[in-house]
């Protein structure tokens, strides 16, 4: 099958969970014997090239700025591009990891008559359907016009159900269960590593930095590695009170990402609103235990052998959590529990579910 895969941005600019998670399917796809490309946008002169075995189409994507402080939904510009993209395209399936980018696959779909899909990668939720104008039309309109929508989680599914009035589907995202697992020496003293981007907000890394100040009361030489901002005032921003144990590291890649979680004894993601929570399961796939919160998709990730859950904003909550799975990383058999936790989450079982998918749909518009 020639698939398109439709992503607002991509490697290098931008390198959050969705990226990672379109690159593993590619690549999954690709292994199975199929032909993906990727569709996405940039600020520089458009351009097309193989990247480590996947074609990436990446079109100019015009300024946004006056639209952002408008506060007009994001991922608007590029649109246009996307479209002539697909049009240009012998695709047999659309598939599509934003609404904006749904909108575009679903008028394609209705044009050449193959099917289109929609990963909604997050949970919706009144206030962040709110925040942005438009966002709210736009996310019912690409619900209603893609042929299957996929959410990360039941959690998420729930909660598409509620605010947008459609039960997706849910397909777990996958892990490249090679990169990330077991494997060296784990640091000499407990170490916790999160690798959420710090100037994001709902990550909340300013409760972890309270929290792990609280664990250092308890284990003094604990450290606490987290992901090197991309603005150099991001860390200056917070609270110097709870900065002693902290380090930096180069967490965008994958292979400094996949020694980090090995050398830890707890990775830690302690954001609200996660429709799954790709850090933890690959941390899983590494042997190491986890702590997220209780809320949204983590809690249908973890059971008490791999990880904790905490809940609300209490810090002394989350230090709990954190200090349970310090104890938890000294126990022989964690490092196997947490691997079999994870293997399950392989992205070529992913890659199979959504091949199904892509099948069930192309057999249905046939």
């Amino acid at each position: 099958m020639r698939i398109a895969l439709l992503s607002p941005a991509f490697w290098p600019e931008v390198r959050r969970g969705t990226e990672r998670f379109v690159r593993e399917l590619g690549d999954a796809l690709i292994a199975a014997g199929h032909r993906p490309t990727l569709i996405t946008s940039h600020r520089r002169a458009p351009s097309r090239a193989i990247e480590d075995g996947l074609e990436v189409i990446r079109n100019w994507r015009p300024p946004d700025a006056r639209l952002r402080r408008r506060m007009f939904e994001e991922h608007l510009t590029h649109v246009p591009f996307s479209y002539l993209s697909l049009q240009r395209g012998r695709f047999d399936l659309a598939h599509a990891f934003y609404p904006t980018d749904a909108l575009a696959a679903a008028r394609w779909a209705r044009r050449t008559g193959k099917p289109s899909v929609l990963s909604f990668m997050g949970i919706p939720h009144r206030r962040a359907l709110a925040n942005r104008r438009f966002r709210t039309e736009i996310t019912i309109r690409a619900f209603a016009e893609v042929d299957a929508t996929v959410a990360l989680s039941e959690a998420a599914a729930l909660a598409c159900e509620r605010w947008i009035g459609v039960r997706p589907r849910v397909i777990y995202p996958g892990i490249d269960l090679e990169t990330f697992s077991p494997g060296g020496v784990r640091a000499e003293q407990p170490t916790i590593v999160c690798a959420a981007a710090l100037e994001v907000p709902r990550k909340r890394i300013p409760l972890l930095l309270e929290a792990f100040a609280i664990v250092r009361r308890r284990h003094s030489a604990a450290r606490l590695v987290l992901s090197r901002p991309k603005r150099d005032d991001a860390l200056r921003e917070l609270d110097q009170r709870w900065l002693d144990g902290i380090e930096l590291a180069d967490l965008d890649d994958v292979t400094a990402l996949a020694g980090a979680y090995r050398s830890a004894w707890v990775s830690a993601l302690p954001s609200r609103d996660e429709a799954f929570g790709l850090v933890l399961a690959e941390a899983l796939a590494c042997g190491t235990p986890v702590v997220g919160s209780q809320e949204a998709g983590i809690g249908e990730l973890l059971d008490a052998r791999v990880g904790r859950l905490f809940s609300g904003e209490d810090p002394a909550g989350l230090a709990d959590a954190l200090l349970e799975c310090v104890e938890l990383a000294r126990d022989p058999s964690t490092a196997a529990a947490c691997r079999a936790r994870a293997e399950p989450l392989s992205r070529e079982r992913t890659a199979e579910r959504y091949l199904a998918l892509y099948r069930e749909l192309i057999a249905a518009r046939s």
